[in-house]
C-alpha cells in the first residue's frame, strides 16, 4: 500500500532543524528572492494545469465511432453509383447526429467553464527576512509560509510551529471532521494520510488556528499532483462505445459475407445472361438497405432529451453518451458526507441526568465571531435554539484557551452572575479525567450512554466548569482540574430526506449502493444501518484490512461488502478498478483524491464545488449534491437505452428480412424483384418514423435492470422475426410474380414499408402490444404520414415516372394489407413465445 508518495511522507520523520537544513532555508529569514527565482526555474510553477477541451476536439469526437465510419463508407458507395439523393440522405443523418452531439457537449463544456472560479490565490511567504504576499503559483520548495483560518493550503508542507492549528482534509481523505496538526516529529514513516499530523497537503483548508510551515513539494510533485498524473494515465471505454463497436463489426461482417454470396450465386446461376453493372448496383443497394443509418440520430436525439431532462434537475452532462452509460450502472459508489448526509452536525440528545442549564454553559464556549465556521459551534447554536428553553445569563468573556489537540479541550474564562468561572468543552473521556468528584454510578451511566452514541456513529462533547477567584485573569491547561461535570451532548450528521427515497428507487432499479468513505467505521456503519444498506452494523471493512488480503480475497470482499471505511485515494481507485472487471460502476466524488477513480469509473459524477481536477475527470456534474438526482438519471438512461435497442431490433429484423427475401428471389427470376432506387426509397420512408422511436415511452418493466448491448440476444430475436418477415415477403412474391415485373416491384415496395411500420408497434415492447405503454405522439404521427405516402405514391405520376411504379388495383391493395396484418399477428405471437421461453428480464438486452 502506498497512500502517500514515499519522499513526501518521509519528511514527517525530519526534525525541525533537519527539514530546514534539507531545503537550505531558515525559519527566521526564509529564502532570498534570488534563490527563490533560481529554484522556480528548476521546480516550475506551483500549479497543476487541466487540459482545456477545444471546440474542434468536441466536434471531432462526434465522428469517432465505428458506426459512423460504416455510414460514411455506405454514403461514398452510393455516390459512386450515381444515387446522389440517397447518398445525401445518409450524409444528412451523419451530420444531424454530429450537430446534435456537438451542440449538447459544447454547451455543457461552456457551462462547466462558467462554474470555475477565475481567481489567483495568494500566500504569505517569508522572503528576504520579511513577510510578503505572493501568488501561490510562485512558491518553491524551501519557502517559509504562514497559514491562518480560512486559508487553502497552497502546496505540500511540513509544519514548523502551530497554535491550535486545525485543517479540513475532506477534499483529500473524505474525513468530514477537521484534523489537528502539530510540529512533533514522527518516529517512523506514517502508513496513511490520517497519521501525518505534521504534514499538510495541497488543496486542504485551514479551519482554525495558525501555523508556520516549510514548503516541501509543489505543483505536479504534490500529493494532488500525483493523483492528477494517475488521472491522466487512466483511460476508459464507455459501455455505449463498446456496445456500438460490437454491433458495427457484426453488421459489417454479415453484410460482406452475404454480399459476396449473392453476387457469386447470381453469376453462377444466370451466367452470360446477367447484366453485370445492374447486378453491382443492385447488390450495393441491398447493402445500403441493411445499414441502420438512423441509429446515430436515434441515439443522439434520445441522449439529448435525457440531457435536457437532467438539466431541469441542475445536472450538467459533459459527455453526451454518459446519459446512456448511466442507464447501465449496476453499482453506484459514493462517499457519505454531503451525499447521503447533510455534511453538517446537528444535536440529537443530551446525556442522562445532564444539568438543565447545559446549553447555557455550552454556548459560552462558542466562538464570538458573527459568522461561525467551526461545525460544533454551529450545531450548538442551532441545537440550543431548538432544545433549550431557559434564559442565557449575561456573561463577559475574560480570557480564552483555544482548542488544544493534545488534551482535546478548549476553555473560556467568563464573568457570570455567580462569579468568574472557567467553562470547559472537550472530548468526554478527557473531561471525565479532570472531574474526580463525579459519583461512580453517574460515571458508569455516562460511559454506557457514550458507548451507545459511539455505536450509533454520533459524536459527543462534554461540558464542565470550575469556579475561580475574582482576580483570575487568564486560563491555562494547568487550570483544567477538579472540574464540575454538567453533561454531554451528542451530535450527528443528519441523513438527507432524499437519501431514503433514493435508496428505495435504487432497490427498484436493481442498483447496488456502496459507501466508500474516509470516515470512521462507526460513523460509516451508522449511516449504512439508518439508510437500510446494512442489517448488521459490523459489516464494514477498513481500507487497511482490505489491502492486507490476497488479490482474490480482496476482489471478493469488494463485491461482498457495501460499506468501506478509512479508505485512502489509492484504495478507492483499487475498489473501483476491481468492481469494473465484473460490472458497470458509477462513482460520485468531489475531492482531489477522487479524480483517478472518477476517470476509471464507467460513469463519473461530481458536484459543482468539486476540485477542478475532479470536474475535468467527470462525465456528469451535479449542481446539487443529491443521490436521488443520480438515481433518477439512471432511470432516464435506461429509457434511452431501451429506445435504442427498440430501433436496433426493429431495423435489423425488417432490413434483414427484406434483404434475404430480395436476395434469394433475385436468383430465380429474370428481372430484379425490386429496383435499386425502390430499395433505397424503402429504406428512407421506413427510417423517418423509426427516428421518432427516440421519443417513445418505455414500459416500467424495461427500467428494472441495467441495460446491456447483448449482441447475441439482439441478433437472435431480430433473426427470428426477420425469418417471419422473409416468409411474408415470399408470400408477396408468390402472389404477384405472375403479374409482371412492375406489379411485383410495386406490391413488394408497399408491403415492405407497411410491414416495417406495423412491426415497430410490436417490437417496441416485450408485452402484448395492447398492454404496453402508449406510443409517443410523434411516433404515431410519423408512422401515419409514412404509411399514407407509401400507399399514395404509386398512384401519382411522380411515383410512376421516377420510381417505375404501377398503380395497384384495390383488390391487390386489399391483399397487401391482409398480408401486412398476418405478418403483424405472427410477429406478435413469435415475440411473446420467445420472451416466455427465454425468460429474459426486461432491460438486459
Amino acid at each position: 500500500m502506498t497512500p502517500i508518495r514515499k519522499d513526501t511522507k518521509h519528511f514527517s520523520t525530519f526534525s525541525t532543524g533537519e527539514i530546514l537544513a534539507h531545503f537550505r532555508t531558515s525559519a527566521d529569514q526564509g529564502l532570498s528572492s534570488a534563490e527563490a527565482s533560481q529554484r522556480l526555474v528548476g521546480s516550475g510553477y506551483n500549479e497543476i494545469t487541466a487540459n482545456k477541451v477545444q471546440w474542434w476536439e468536441i466536434l471531432i469526437r462526434q465522428f469517432k465511432s465505428a458506426f459512423i465510419y460504416l455510414l460514411l463508407v455506405a454514403s461514398s458507395i452510393v455516390f459512386v453509383i450515381g444515387e446522389y439523393i440517397d447518398g445525401a440522405v445518409i450524409l444528412v443523418f451523419v451530420l444531424i447526429n454530429a450537430a446534435l452531439g456537438f451542440y449538447q457537449e459544447y454547451r455543457s463544456e461552456q457551462s462547466l467553464r462558467a462554474l470555475q472560479q477565475f481567481i489567483k490565490p495568494k500566500s504569505r511567504v517569508r522572503r528576504d527576512s520579511s513577510w510578503r504576499p505572493i501568488e501561490s503559483r510562485d512558491l518553491v520548495p524551501g519557502d517559509i509560509i504562514k497559514l491562518g483560518t480560512g486559508d487553502v493550503v497552497p502546496a505540500d508542507i511540513r509544519v514548523l510551529s502551530t497554535q491550535n492549528f486545525v485543517v479540513n482534509e475532506t477534499v483529500l481523505t473524505g474525513e468530514s471532521i477537521p484534523v489537528a496538526k502539530n510540529p512533533d516529529t514522527l518516529p517512523a514513516d506514517p502508513p496513511t494520510l490520517y497519521d501525518c499530523h505534521n504534514l499538510c497537503f495541497s488543496g486542504t483548508s485551514v479551519v482554525g488556528g495558525e501555523a508556520v510551515a516549510v514548503v516541501v513539494e509543489t505543483g505536479a510533485r504534490t500529493t494532488m499532483g500525483a493523483l492528477a498524473r494517475l488521472t491522466v494515465e487512466t483511460t476508459k471505454e464507455s459501455e455505449f462505445s463498446r456496445g456500438i463497436g460490437r454491433f458495427s463489426r457484426f453488421i459489417l461482417r454479415m453484410i460482406l459475407v452475404t454480399l459476396v454470396f449473392v453476387f457469386v450465386a447470381n453469376l453462377l446461376l444466370k451466367g452470360d445472361s446477367i447484366n453485370l453493372i445492374e447486378l453491382v448496383v443492385f447488390s450495393i443497394a441491398l447493402v445500403v438497405s441493411v445499414v441502420p443509418e438512423a441509429l446515430p440520430v436515434v441515439t443522439t436525439v434520445s441522449l439529448s432529451r435525457g440531457a435536457l431532462d437532467l438539466a431541469k434537475q441542475d445536472v450538467v452532462v459533459k459527455r453526451l453518451t454518459a446519459i446512456e452509460d448511466i442507464g447501465s450502472i449496476e453499482v453506484l459508489c459514493s462517499d457519505k458526507t454531503g451525499t447521503l448526509t447533510e455534511n453538517t452536525l446537528s444535536v440529537t440528545e443530551v446525556s442522562p441526568g445532564a444539568d438543565q442549564d447545559l446549553f447555557s454553559y455550552a454556548l459560552q464556549t462558542v466562538a464570538e465571531t458573527e459568522e461561525k465556521t467551526e461545525p460544533f459551534d454551529i450545531a450548538l447554536v442551532e441545537g440550543a435554539s431548538r432544545l433549550y428553553r431557559g434564559a442565557i445569563p449575561h456573561s463577559e468573556r475574560l480570557a480564552e484557551l483555544p482548542f488544544d489537540p493534545r488534551i482535546r479541550m478548549n476553555a473560556v474564562l467568563a464573568r457570570t452572575p455567580a462569579g468568574p468561572e472557567i467553562i470547559v468543552r472537550g472530548a468526554p473521556e478527557e473531561i471525565l479525567k479532570v472531574c474526580p468528584s463525579m459519583p461512580a454510578e453517574e460515571r458508569d451511566t455516562l460511559l454506557s450512554w457514550l458507548a451507545g452514541r459511539g455505536h450509533a456513529g454520533e459524536r459527543t462533547i462534554a461540558i464542565a466548569t470550575k469556579a475561580v477567584l475574582p482576580d483570575t485573569s487568564g486560563v491555562s491547561p494547568e487550570d483544567l482540574w477538579d472540574l464540575e461535570f454538567h453533561g454531554a451532548i451528542a451530535f450527528t450528521d443528519p441523513i438527507k430526506p432524499s437519501t431514503y427515497r433514493a435508496m428505495e428507487k435504487a432497490k427498484e432499479l436493481g442498483v447496488a449502493i456502496k459507501i466508500i468513505t474516509g470516515d470512521s467505521p462507526e460513523v460509516a456503519s451508522a449511516v449504512g444501518v439508518k439508510i437500510g444498506l446494512l442489517d448488521d452494523p459490523t459489516r464494514v471493512i477498513r481500507g487497511s484490512a482490505l489491502m492486507a488480503m490476497s488479490p482474490a480475497e480482496r476482489d471478493q470482499a469488494i463485491l461482498d461488502y457495501a460499506v468501506f471505511a478509512r479508505i485512502t485515494p489509492e484504495q478507492k481507485y483499487e475498489i473501483i478498478q476491481s468492481l469494473q472487471r465484473t460490472c458497470t460502476v458509477g462513482f460520485l466524488g468531489e475531492g482531489i483524491n477522487d479524480a483517478p477513480a472518477l476517470k476509471l469509473a464507467g460513469v463519473s459524477l461530481v458536484v459543482d464545488s468539486a476540485a477542478e481536477i475532479a470536474r475535468e475527470a467527470a462525465d456528469i456534474i451535479l449542481l446539487q449534491k443529491n443521490l436521488e438526482v443520480i438515481i433518477d438519471g439512471i432511470r432516464s438512461g435506461r429509457g434511452v437505452f431501451a429506445n435504442s435497442v427498440k430501433y436496433l431490433k426493429a431495423t435489423l429484423a425488417s432490413n434483414f428480412g427484406n434483404f434475404y427475401a430480395i436476395a434469394i428471389v433475385s436468383l430465380f427470376i429474370p428481372f430484379l424483384p425490386m429496383l435499386p432506387l425502390q430499395i433505397l426509397l424503402v429504406n428512407l420512408l421506413s427510417d423517418f418514423p423509426m427516428i421518432s422511436i427516440a421519443t417513445d415511452t418505455v414500459d416500467e418493466l424495461e427500467l428494472e435492470m441495467p441495460g446491456r448491448y447483448d449482441l447475441k440476444e439482439i441478433v437472435l430475436i431480430a433473426t427470428l422475426l426477420g425469418v417471419i418477415s422473409t416468409v411474408d415477403d415470399f408470400a408477396f412474391f408468390a402472389i404477384f410474380v405472375g403479374q409482371g415485373a412492375q406489379v411485383l416491384q410495386t406490391s413488394w415496395f408497399v408491403g415492405s414499408i407497411l410491414t416495417e411500420l406495423v412491426f415497430l408497434f410490436s417490437i417496441r415492447t416485450r408485452l402484448p402490444f395492447f398492454k404496453a405503454s402508449r406510443p409517443s405522439w410523434s411516433l404515431m404521427i410519423l408512422t401515419a404520414v409514412a404509411a399514407a405516402v407509401t400507399i399514395i405514391l404509386p398512384y401519382t405520376s411522380f411515383g410512376q415516372e421516377v420510381f417505375s411504379f404501377a398503380p395497384p388495383p384495390l383488390s391487390s391493395l386489399g391483399i397487401i394489407l391482409g398480408l401486412v396484418a398476418a405478418f403483424f399477428v405472427t410477429a406478435e405471437l413469435v415475440k411473446l413465445s420467445y420472451y416466455r421461453y427465454t425468460g429474459d428480464t426486461p432491460g438486459k438486452a
